[in-house]
């Protein structure tokens, strides 16, 4: 059995999460199930993980999983960080730019150089293209950075003028790298289905829900404090389907 929780592991927080995983196999355990010691954090390809039939627990993100992997996997829940302007489960993408572009219009900030994580990301992609696109625009074709970190950095040392970032990234950004508080947030997207918790097609998510509910319950303030965990939500996949699958950065023009 593998269990992986990728999208937040910062090295500063291993070990809250390494002690709310601890707090979630035990529950798994107590209910007769097996469950890794540890959490899976080597790996050749996250998608070969996501895919395994041997996957008990991992996060994605809402785009990978309705553009790839919603008839390969089964959705579990959805981590709520109680993000301003967001409903549980909800979150959105801070939209970062340089202060000598703080007054500059959106219009041309999506017209010019934009640095994403990569192509199949909701927060760094897909909702900004919803958001070009409620402007009547398609963005320029972005840099790929491979991280919302790298990509405010890109921003920050001016190889880029905009990014968009996961808001509780943006949060840990601003808590563990605080020299990116020179940069300035000039919008955030709408508000979608944030990154989704999954487990194996045909696995029955119940017991990893109580297995979670549990954990966070037991969870030390302290811990929980550190990462951001308010609750769980359970989103229909439908939500997660409804959104539109952006264009493959690398299909537009430069």
């Amino acid at each position: 059995m593998h269990a992986s929780l990728p999208m937040y592991d910062r090295p500063e927080m291993r070990d809250q999460t390494d002690r709310f995983w601890a707090l979630i196999r035990d529950a798994l355990r107590d209910l007769g199930m097996d469950a890794p010691n540890a959490l899976t954090r080597e790996f050749a390809s996250p998608w070969d993980l996501w895919q395994s039939p041997d996957l008990l627990l991992s996060q994605t993100c809402g785009l990978p999983l309705r553009a790839r992997l919603h008839d390969k996997v089964q959705l579990v829940a959805t981590p709520d960080f109680a993000l301003p302007g967001c409903a549980p489960g909800y979150y959105n993408s801070v939209l970062i730019t340089r202060a000598e572009h703080s007054d500059a219009p959106m219009t041309a900030l999506l017209k010019g150089r934009i640095a994403i994580n990569e192509g199949l990301s909701q927060s760094g992609w897909g909702a900004l293209c919803r958001y070009a696109g409620d402007l009547g625009l398609t963005p320029a074709r972005p840099i790929l950075s491979g991280g919302h970190a790298l990509s405010a950095r890109a921003v920050l040392e001016g190889r880029a003028d905009l990014a968009a970032i996961d808001a509780q990234t943006w949060r840990l950004l601003l808590r563990y790298e605080p020299d990116l508080m020179a940069l300035v947030e000039r919008d955030r997207t709408t508000p979608t289905p944030a990154l989704p918790l999954i487990t194996a097609k045909g696995r029955d998510p119940e017991p990893l829900i109580h297995a979670l509910n549990s954990a966070l319950a037991a969870l030390p303030n302290p811990d929980r404090q550190t990462l951001g965990l308010a609750g769980f939500a359970r989103i229909p996949l439908a939500d997660y389907m409804a959104l539109p699958v952006p264009p493959n950065p690398d299909d537009l023009p430069q």
